[in-house]
């Protein structure tokens, strides 16, 4: 398998197509593109992200099976690895866990456009905008009843490290880069988030690199 990703430092769905094939524990090949660079039109013109339109991640499964957009490689990557490793094997935990990871995908716009991804930096906090804070409580709440109802002993939504801690893993990350206010049960959750080995590496992936977006690198305007 071939997965291109963007910049490690901001691309945020990369991170999620990047720890899914990570969570199959299969082989892959890993390709950077930096996104927006002077070659970065011309690129996603060529025959391996046609099928995306250009956007990353996509996963080559050999020459003729192609899956982008981060939630359906996760789902692609589960039926490869025959069920067992990204959803909970309680039906109920696992019906939750699939809304949480949907929910995530299509929700929370003012967090995505007002605090862009950016692991490298700590910002200081400013106060968020109402829509950033709506946003926030609406994770909380999804974190505790993940936690309350189906986290058991485990440090991560669901016990184990899984898909719907794919999903959430890159606002874990905005949380800490914009100083966000949060819940005091989820500064644990966001600490195991942040310590699992895959985000490490991630994060020193993102540190090596020497290629800096200007406009992924403003802090925060006061809400």
């Amino acid at each position: 398998m071939k997965l291109f990703i963007g910049n490690k430092a901001y691309s945020s769905w990369s991170l999620r197509g990047w720890l899914a094939c990570k969570l199959s524990g299969l082989p892959f090949e890993e390709v950077v593109v930096p996104l927006y660079d002077e070659a970065w039109e011309k690129r996603r013109e060529g025959d391996e992200f046609a099928p995306s339109s250009g956007k990353v991640p996509i996963l080559w499964d050999g020459d003729d099976t192609v899956v982008w957009d981060s939630l359906a490689i996760i789902e692609y990557l589960n039926e490869k690895t025959g069920g067992e490793k990204f959803w909970p094997t309680d039906a109920a935990a696992r019906a939750m866990a699939r809304s949480m990871a949907a929910e995530m995908h299509s929700s929370f716009a003012a967090l995505r456009r007002e605090h862009s991804m950016n692991i490298r930096q700590i910002y200081p906090a400013v106060p968020p905008s109402e829509a950033v804070a709506h946003d926030i409580a609406r994770i909380m709440q999804l974190w505790a009843q993940a936690r309350a109802r189906h986290g058991g002993t485990g440090d991560f939504l669901f016990g184990e490290f899984a898909a719907a801690d794919v999903m959430f893993a890159p606002v874990v990350t905005r949380f800490i880069t914009y100083q966000l206010p949060v819940a005091r049960f989820a500064e644990a959750y966001m600490q195991a988030v942040i310590a699992h080995p895959w985000m490490q590496e991630w994060i020193g992936g993102a540190q090596a690199e020497e290629w800096v977006i200007d406009r992924f690198e403003a802090p925060a305007q006061p809400g």
